[in-house]
């Protein structure tokens, strides 16, 4: 990875996962595009904690699961800071729905960001991360466990598997190594507000370590996968959920 001043775009960072990345990136000496949906104002407290730290970074408004939004960030960050070395596609909703009971609009909404946000995100990036580079995508644990309700969220998770594994083997020439962390409960908002009360108790009486993950637990992950430490680890899915699964 470059010496230089280098650059980071997170994908969804103003809140939970998305916002412990930022700020831990920003600590590793990237400059740090915020990117979010619709939270501005999340966005721009991450920064603003961010630049107390004395490093730079940006908000920039992008639905992900609009190609032409992804290019547009993607332009901003290289305007403000010059090529960007890593990408976290980091955007993501998450609905815990029996099958049948899922509603066509959820479905449609789940599959446009975790899957078409996260393609428009690596497409980009394919094209725009400079040699040496990282990208970064996102997964869950659901997937082998299949816990009743998370069908269609584990199944857009699988497709950001099977697009990680291949990427990772076309850009292998160019150094861009492409991976994925798989989280398993993390104590966040999305966590919390995509099941009952009840199913929320299950799953942390599942994890073996008695808690749920930190949001900063998923960071440190990614802080080393976005370092030039993680250099011969790529094409591969890092399970993070205190071993649950």
């Amino acid at each position: 990875m470059s010496k230089e001043t280098r650059t980071a775009i997170v994908t969804g960072a103003s809140q939970g996962i998305g916002a412990a990345l930022a700020i831990r990136l920003a600590a590793d000496g990237f400059q740090v595009v915020v990117n979010y949906a619709n939270s501005r104002a999340g966005a721009e407290k991450v920064v603003a904690t961010i630049e107390a730290a004395g490093v730079v970074a940006k908000a920039v408004q992008a639905n992900v699961a609009d190609p032409a939004a992804v290019v547009s960030l993607f332009d901003f960050a290289e305007a403000e800071f010059g090529p960007v070395d890593v990408l976290v596609n980091n955007a993501g909703v998450a609905k815990m729905v029996p099958l049948a009971e899922v509603s066509d609009e959820d479905f449609q909404q789940l599959m446009a960001v975790n899957v078409t946000g996260t393609f428009n995100g690596m497409r980009e990036g394919a094209r725009r991360v400079r040699d040496g580079g990282r990208i970064i995508n996102f997964s869950t644990s659901l997937i082998g466990n299949y816990a009743p309700g998370g069908g269609v969220y584990a199944a857009t998770k699988a497709a950001v598997e099977a697009m990680t594994h291949t990427l990772a083997k076309e850009l292998g020439s160019r150094r861009v190594t492409v991976n994925a962390v798989a989280p398993g409960p993390v104590a966040t908002d999305m966590f919390f507000n995509s099941r009952s009360a009840e199913a929320a108790k299950s799953a942390i009486n599942a994890i073996p370590l008695g808690r749920l993950g930190e949001p900063e637990d998923i960071a440190n992950i990614v802080s080393f996968l976005a370092s030039p430490e993680s250099e011969w680890i790529n094409g591969q899915v890092i399970k993070a959920n205190g071993g649950r699964n």
